[in-house]
C-alpha cells in the first residue's frame, strides 16, 4: 500500500453526515496525528511542518465542504504536494441521500452549506464529484455501525486486529473501592487468602510463595482458565463494536495477594497471545 519510507498521510473527506468525524476518531485510536478542518491554503505549509517533524508519526486530515469553493482545488493541491515527496491517500465517506437527510433530522445539526438539506446534499455531491473520483477508497456508511466502520478502516490500514485494542489489567482492593474506569470487574475473594498465613502476610501476589499458596486452592487453576476463556471470548466482540480500550479490574479484599496474582497471570497470558496489555496493581502497597 505504502512504501516503508513514506509516511502514511490520509485525507478524510466526503459527504456531510457520512461519518467523517467518527472516521477521524478511529484514526486517532490507531495512533494517527489527526487535524480536522485544516484550511486548504495551509496544506502546503502543514506538509512542510510534517517533513521537519517526523515525530508526528502518521497523519490523518479532515477536509470537507466547510472549506467552501476552494475545496475544488484539493486534487491539484495534493498533486503538487505529491511531487515534493508526499503520498496522500483520499478516503471518501459516502451515504445515500435518504440516510443523510435522516441523520441531519435526527441530530438537528445544520448542514454546513446552510440551505434546505436536500438542496445542500445535491450541491455538495456536485462539488465533491471530482474528489470522489480520485479517492483511494470510497466507504459507503449508510448501513454501517461505528464498529463496522472501524473494522473497515482497520482492514484498509492493514492493522492487525490484536493491536487494535489496548487492554489494561488492574488489581485492586474492594475496601479501597472499585477503579472508576473498569469495564469488567472480577471478584476473586472466594480464593484462599494468604493474608491469614503469617509467613505470607507481608508478601504480595507477585511473590512465588504467595503464588504457590493460591495455586493450591482447588478452584484457582480452573477459575483462571475459565476467566481467560471469557476474556478471549469477549475481546473480538468488543472490537467489533468499535471499542479501543478495555480495562479489566480484578479485586480481592485488600488488593495485595489474590487479585495481584490473578491479574498478573491474566496479563501474562494475554501478552503471550500477542495482545497489547498493560498491568497495574493499584493497592499493592497499601496496608
Amino acid at each position: 500500500m505504502f512504501s516503508q519510507d513514506i509516511r502514511k498521510i490520509f485525507v478524510i473527506t466526503g459527504m456531510s453526515g457520512a461519518g467523517k468525524s467518527q472516521a477521524l476518531k478511529v484514526f486517532e485510536d490507531f495512533g494517527f496525528y489527526c487535524v480536522d478542518n485544516l484550511p486548504l491554503a495551509l496544506l502546503p505549509y502543514f506538509s512542510e511542518f510534517v517533513r521537519k517533524r517526523p515525530d508526528t508519526g502518521d497523519i490523518a486530515l479532515g477536509i470537507d465542504i466547510r472549506e467552501g469553493k476552494s475545496l475544488e482545488q484539493l486534487p491539484d493541491t495534493l498533486a503538487a504536494i505529491r511531487k515534493s515527496g508526499f503520498d496522500f491517500k483520499i478516503i471518501f465517506l459516502e451515504a445515500g441521500d435518504q440516510t443523510l437527510v435522516h441523520r441531519f433530522s435526527e441530530t438537528r445539526h445544520r448542514h454546513p452549506l446552510g440551505k434546505n438539506i436536500s438542496e445542500a446534499i445535491r450541491i455538495e455531491r456536485r462539488v465533491l464529484a471530482e474528489i470522489k473520483s480520485e479517492a483511494y477508497k470510497v466507504i459507503e456508511t449508510s448501513r454501517m455501525t461505528l464498529g463496522e466502520l472501524k473494522e473497515t478502516l482497520s482492514r484498509l490500514l492493514e492493522i492487525r486486529r490484536s493491536q487494535e485494542m489496548k487492554i489494561s489489567v488492574i488489581s485492586f482492593g474492594f475496601k479501597y473501592g472499585i477503579p472508576l474506569d473498569a469495564d469488567l470487574v472480577m471478584d476473586v475473594r472466594f480464593l484462599s487468602n494468604p493474608n491469614y498465613v503469617e509467613r505470607l502476610k507481608h508478601k504480595t501476589g507477585l511473590d512465588r510463595a504467595v503464588a504457590n499458596y493460591i495455586c493450591k486452592d482447588p478452584h484457582a487453576k480452573g477459575f483462571l482458565k475459565r476467566f481467560l476463556d471469557l476474556v478471549n471470548f469477549l475481546l473480538p466482540r468488543y472490537m467489533k463494536e468499535g471499542k479501543s480500550y478495555l480495562t479489566v479490574a480484578i479485586g480481592c479484599t485488600g488488593g495485595k495477594h489474590r487479585s495481584v496474582f490473578i491479574a498478573n497471570a491474566l496479563a501474562q497470558a494475554l501478552r503471550k497471545a500477542g495482545l497489547n496489555v498493560s498491568e497495574f496493581h493499584k493497592d499493592i502497597r497499601k496496608k
